[in-house]
């Protein structure tokens, strides 16, 4: 192939693609949007130098492609990495590495663009706008590389032209059916004397329709600029399309069979050749047999997975699994310097990988069946959810007895070591304060609306909200959640997990939970941000009077300025007195009475939005002896059943950083 070093800054003054009727590059291609810069040192470049700087390491555990954003609009930048199927994890990252380099070196001050691999092996992609799970925009025009083989097909072209389109559209079908995780398909045909290779992959973010309809675009644009050409590939924002007359990709699957693909379509004298319709009967048969086999090992793996139990299932994929020598490695052999904390459960390391990436390593203790359980609920739940105000899991390790999570190491330890420790209080001020709860209200919005399955968290406190090094709220320990489903309102439990304080009354004295219990939690939340009081230690007046109570009682009385810590005093006092009004209305002891986490997303962000009048909060004890005897048996007399209690003082993710 003739190699052909391209370069556009002015991309939206041309068409939909950016190259015609040129051999196929394998060379980095890179492409910068136009209009959209910015200056040297501001804060979107460095926003952008930061996330692109981690996407060669993701992308590799995260079964090759990853996507995430980082910064405040107007400077928030979004970025994404595909490698091809076929990449091995090592060939992945040094791809994307590359990419990386080529783009910031090429664009140095452009808010958009994308970068392919030679040949298609990775694509790096970043904008000023959200790129995910979307299509380009149709008012832009497309990002897109056409490039054609120098050679032409000059005999055969009846045979070719039907042989050729079956298979794109065979793969362009597979491709598109593929999962959230990974949208790819290969495929071969049989000419007289050539076999046509081909291989389809969408970024797996997009829909089954979007992908259909990009590699249709893609196959659209390759016969309308290169047709007849010996090979070529079409590389667009959000799918590739490449086929070649030689193999190469490597096989990492057998594809799904295609019908004609030993078939030789030709002519004789106008018409069907001997054993033209038997092979195809015969394909045909073959071909429904194994769609048949296809879709009964789809059931019985479902069936399965629904015999085995929501949230208890480990989905052993390679993408995710770490060798236990690496973690070893990473934590110093689990020295007691690289100690973050110790949870009901296991310890907490920290670690850096060879590749200089920090990491958390949650260990659970081995003589522990509840830590099992945990681990598998915990993986189960976290491989799904990808939020920026979640703690993400970057992999797992079970061997050797040993079971290990691994998740990114968030540099400012948990929220109790700031707003409790008089020290690091000083440093936090109103603004502060009101964009953590914001972002501990929209991680938990996610878990009970937004992602793929429904989530109760239900041990939500202060030192399982830990804290990125923009103080930005990254919800953790997900070993006691449980998996709804979407329609569901309400589980229940004989075994109480949790910490006392910011557990709902119906949980703790009937063993009732739902997304109203995280929204108790919150509440419990919102109020120790702004008091600078924490729930289970707090005890005010002759009464004695808990951080609830007190809320309420000053709030009644028109001085609930009193309840917010003096820190706090020079921020706006409206938002703080909206805040605790929120927080009132989240801890009501009666469940209806409580507002979803949609409605309080609109309260926090819409001044104009009315908010009611809170009710009794729900008031209970801070310590097992000081509740009766009723409380203690939890009796239930709906059902005539008691609730057991597990008391959890201690967050089995305690990230406390030395």
């Amino acid at each position: 192939m003739h190699n052909h070093a391209i370069r556009f800054t002015n991309l939206f003054s041309f068409l939909s693609y950016v190259i015609m009727r040129m051999s196929i590059n394998t060379d980095a291609i890179w492409l910068c949007s136009y209009p959209g810069n910015f200056t040297a040192n501001s804060t979107f470049g460095r926003n952008r130098d930061l996330i692109l700087s981690t996407l060669a390491s993701q992308v590799s555990v995260n079964g090759g492609f990853y996507n995430a954003t980082v910064g405040q609009d107007p400077d928030k930048v979004f970025a994404l990495a595909l490698c091809r199927g076929d990449s091995s994890s090592e060939g992945c990252a040094s791809c994307v590495n590359s990419l990386v380099q080529e783009v910031t070196t090429n664009c140095p001050n452009k808010k958009e663009a994308v970068s392919w691999g030679s040949l298609g092996a990775c694509l790096v992609r970043y904008a000023n706008r959200s790129i995910f799970g979307q299509l380009y925009p149709d008012d832009l025009e497309d990002m897109t590389y056409i490039g054609c083989n120098v050679k032409t097909i000059t005999s055969n072209l009846t045979q070719f032209h039907q042989t050729w389109e079956y298979l794109m559209g065979h793969l362009v079908k597979i491709a598109s059916m593929g999962s959230s995780r990974l949208k790819y398909a290969t495929g071969e045909a049989n000419l007289t004397f050539y076999k046509i290779y081909a291989l389809m992959q969408c970024t797996p973010d997009i829909s089954q329709s979007d992908c259909d309809f990009c590699l249709h675009r893609n196959v659209a644009y390759y016969e309308s600029q290169c047709n007849q050409q010996r090979g070529g590939a079409v590389h667009s924002s959000n799918c590739l399309f490449r086929w070649e007359f030689y193999l190469f990709y490597k096989a990492i699957a057998p594809p799904p069979p295609l019908p004609l693909s030993n078939a030789t379509i030709t002519k004789d004298k106008g018409g069907t050749p001997p054993g033209t319709v038997v092979d195809v009967v015969v394909s045909t048969i073959v071909f429904n047999i194994a769609l048949v086999a296809f879709i009964y090992v789809l059931l019985r793996r479902r069936n399965r997975r629904q015999e085995t139990g929501n949230g208890h299932e480990i989905d052993m994929a390679e993408s995710l699994q770490f060798d236990f020598s690496t973690i070893r490695i990473a934590t110093n052999d689990f020295s007691i310097d690289n100690k973050l904390g110790q949870g009901g459960f296991g310890a907490v390391y920290k670690g850096r990988l060879l590749d200089g990436q920090d990491i958390a390593v949650k260990r659970l203790n081995r003589n522990s069946t509840q830590g099992e359980t945990q681990f598998k609920n915990e993986v189960f739940l976290m491989a799904r959810l990808q939020h920026r105000n979640l703690v993400r899991l970057l992999g797992f390790c079970f061997e050797r007895n040993e079971r290990l999570l691994i998740y990114e190491f968030v540099s400012n330890s948990s929220l109790d070591n700031f707003i409790f420790d008089p020290i690091n209080r000083s440093l936090m001020d109103w603004e502060m304060c009101y964009k953590i709860i914001v972002g501990i209200a929209r991680g938990i919005l996610y878990l009970h609306e937004d992602s793929r399955v429904r989530i109760v968290h239900r041990d939500l406190k202060a030192s399982n909200i830990l804290l990125d090094r923009d103080m930005n709220p990254k919800i953790a320990d997900f070993g006691t959640a449980r998996l709804f489903e979407m329609d569901q309102t309400q589980g229940d439990t004989s075994k109480i997990v949790g910490t006392f304080g910011y557990m709902a009354p119906e949980y703790v004295k009937q063993g009732h939970f739902s997304v109203k219990s995280d929204v108790f939690s919150f509440g419990v939340l919102i109020l120790e941000i702004i008091s600078g009081q924490k729930q289970s230690c707090f005890h005010f007046g002759e009464e004695g009077d808990n951080l609830l109570s007190y809320a309420w009682k000053s709030w009644r009385e028109g001085t609930a300025l009193n309840l917010i810590d003096p820190i706090l005093r020079n921020g706006s006092s409206s938002e703080m007195m909206r805040c605790i009004h929120i927080g009132l209305l989240c801890v009501q002891e009666n469940v209806a009475n409580r507002p979803t986490m949609a409605s309080i997303g609109l309260m926090l962000t819409s001044c104009s939005t009315t908010l009611s009048v809170p009710t009794k909060p729900g008031f209970f004890m801070h310590t097992i002896s000081e509740l009766d005897n009723s409380e203690l048996t939890g009796s239930d007399q709906s059902n005539s059943r008691s609730v057991k209690y597990s008391v959890n003082e201690a967050s089995i993710t305690d990230q406390e950083p030395r």
